[in-house]
């Protein structure tokens, strides 16, 4: 019996896809295992910036000294970064002998077994922007038994000008409600009871398909399914977050008051140079939208500091965005070269001394802000569906509240796929904690 790995890096995305890979070759008779004991290890990558890239080129590496003694493990690159960079990993690393582009997945099964068999390589990259020969299986086999994601489109067509995404992801595509809804269900009769929808844009779902339905429509779809505790969806673009996202939200109470909307600058001329399609008002007035229909609903974001161009007034105009909307938690990331996204080859690329420094800044001020939200729900009760042990501390248990904030708690393995009330005793930056009712 072959033995084969699978180890993630980057989006939620990327951990569907290998969730999707692991049930895919256990149904096919495959063994998972260690990387040690692996014959094949499939590596889920990412190529939204370049730090990322060199962590995987390493990972790779270490895989010669086994292969070179044994013959094994052969590595297959999947994802993002097989299809920027292509056949080049073939001649670098020898023990590479399968690529697969994201939208090209559903291939990788077939020449599976002929990687033992035969001595070529497999590049299965996306020629076509816009075809999609995908999976077509949930992640039944993850880690998280009450916790699972639904991919429900490919590609995006916004071209941000600091994104590759278009480019190794391809064109914007929705997949049919009905596969969605049948994956959903699938997962849910599993044992999943907080299901999100993914999306480089969810906002956009439905756009290409003759008679749609709109996003709005196929959340209230799933909101349906028999089971389904809880209900998120993420990412949401702001220029196409409409109205009717949250009326539905407030129509249904599966779906979680729980909203990623990425901002990436708080200055209207870096946003313009960004080519997001909005403007700090026009983000203000959705974020409104938001917070009067659910005042403690849970906001996230994203933000990109010394983007080409970004001067000193930019930057604090993002800090006093930060201290406006007062996010429960924001993703920052220094802005990162990233060929061919136009921002690439911008002329005024900015210090990578002062990245840093305004990437330090920006991280300090949103911790000090998701301290004091966090620390404002002391003595509150809320609803934690609790989902494993904590990473840290022994005794702990962890879970998360319908806004998706951290709650660990003293208990046992009883309270796993269990949705109970709990006293919040203390708030720090990254969680909560408390105490089971």
């Amino acid at each position: 019996m072959l033995r084969f790995c699978v180890k993630v890096y980057g989006c939620q995305m990327n951990a569907v896809d290998g969730d999707r890979l692991k049930t895919v070759f256990v149904s096919n008779g495959w063994e998972f295992a260690g990387e040690e004991e692996a014959d094949l290890v499939f590596l889920v990558t990412c190529s939204i910036r370049e730090k990322a890239e060199q962590k995987i080129l390493s990972e790779i590496g270490r895989f010669g000294k086994r292969w070179r003694k044994t013959g094994r493990p052969i590595v297959a690159v999947v994802g993002c970064m097989a299809q920027r960079i292509g056949t080049g990993l073939f001649s670098r690393y020898p023990w590479v002998r399968l690529l697969a582009g994201p939208r090209s997945l559903g291939r990788v099964p077939e020449v599976a077994d002929q990687l033992f068999s035969e001595t070529g390589r497999f590049a299965l990259l996306d020629e076509d922007p816009i075809s999609v020969t995908d999976l077509e299986t949930p992640g039944l086999v993850r880690a998280n038994k009450w916790r699972a994601y639904v991919t429900i489109t490919h590609g995006c067509d916004n071209f941000c000008t600091y994104c590759i995404v278009p480019f190794v992801r391809g064109r914007f595509q929705s997949r049919p409600a009905e596969a969605i809804l049948r994956d959903v269900k699938a997962l849910v009769s599993d044992g999943a009871l907080d299901v999100t929808l993914l999306g480089q844009n969810v906002n956009s779902y439905g756009q290409d398909l003759p008679g749609g339905p709109s996003f709005s429509k196929l959340l209230a779809q799933v909101a349906e399914v028999e089971g389904l505790a809880r209900l998120r969806f993420v990412t949401s673009h702001p220029k196409d977050f409409s109205r009717d996202i949250v009326m539905e939200m407030i129509r249904n109470p599966v779906i979680c008051p729980s909203v990623n909307l990425p901002l990436q600058s708080g200055s209207d001329r870096i946003l313009a140079r960004m080519n997001r399609g909005y403007t700090l008002a026009e983000y203000a007035e959705k974020v409104e939208w938001i917070r009067q229909a659910f005042p403690e609903a849970g906001l996230t974001s994203d933000l990109i500091v010394g983007f080409p161009g970004e001067s000193e007034k930019d930057f604090e105009e993002s800090l006093s965005a930060l201290r406006f909307f007062r996010y429960d938690l924001v993703h920052t990331a220094a802005y990162s070269r990233r060929p061919p996204s136009k921002a690439a080859e911008m002329e005024d690329q900015v210090d990578p001394l002062v990245k840093s420094l305004r990437l330090n800044a920006a991280n300090a001020l949103q911790r000090e802000i998701a301290l004091s939200i966090n620390r404002s729900l002391e003595g509150k009760t809320v609803e934690v569906l609790f989902e494993g042990p904590a990473d840290k501390g022994e005794g702990l248990i962890a879970g998360r509240t319908v806004s998706d904030k951290v709650v660990l708690a003293r208990g046992t393995a009883r309270e796993f796929g269990r949705i109970r009330k709990v006293r919040i005793e203390r708030g720090d930056a990254w969680s909560l904690f408390g105490v089971i009712l």
